[in-house]
């Protein structure tokens, strides 16, 4: 996990998820970053959501509801729907965490505290996940919506490929 730049920065964070890293650190940066945040802002970091974060921080990898629901139920914070739903929405809703609609799974943010428009590259042949930053306004899509009228607000771009790992092991 990349400490990410702040709204403003010129230079964004590197992409995170592909490359070895500090997996310990990178969770414990990301967990307390959250709760500074959730304290700066008002906002409640019950144990179930932080437990959450914790488990899409585990792997970097895109997990959809029901599997977060097994490993909640798992941890001790009951089996009902909503209990996953609710932890995710709050997580997706403050920057935390970002859905993978392609997959309609849900990714730990790796640029926690940045104001960005994620981008993703999912493996195909093992679904981790790695997450770029990109503009929201430039390139065709940006042009594009210039010459409409349109004003983007948010951007989420998802590319499917083959990662580092799996592209490696196909090459032995």
């Amino acid at each position: 996990m990349t400490s990410g730049t702040r709204a403003g920065d010129a230079t964004p964070p590197d992409p995170v998820g592909f490359e070895k890293h500090d997996h310990a650190g990178c969770i414990d940066a990301a967990l307390a970053a959250a709760e500074a945040r959730c304290n700066e802002n008002g906002l409640r970091f019950t144990p179930v959501r932080r437990e959450a974060l914790d488990i899409l921080l585990q792997e970097h990898r895109a997990l959809g509801a029901y599997e977060m629901l097994d490993r909640l139920r798992d941890a001790g914070f009951g089996s009902q729907p909503p209990v996953a739903y609710r932890a995710l929405e709050f997580l997706v809703a403050n920057g935390f965490a970002h859905k993978i609609e392609r997959l309609n799974a849900f990714v730990a943010c790796s640029h926690l505290g940045s104001d960005h428009a994620p981008a993703f590259m999912i493996c195909r042949l093992c679904q981790s996940v790695a997450e770029a930053c990109s503009t929201r306004a430039k390139g065709g899509l940006g042009e594009a919506a210039r010459a409409a009228g349109f004003r983007i607000e948010r951007t989420t771009i998802e590319a499917v490929g083959v990662c580092p790992a799996c592209a490696e092991g196909a090459d032995a």
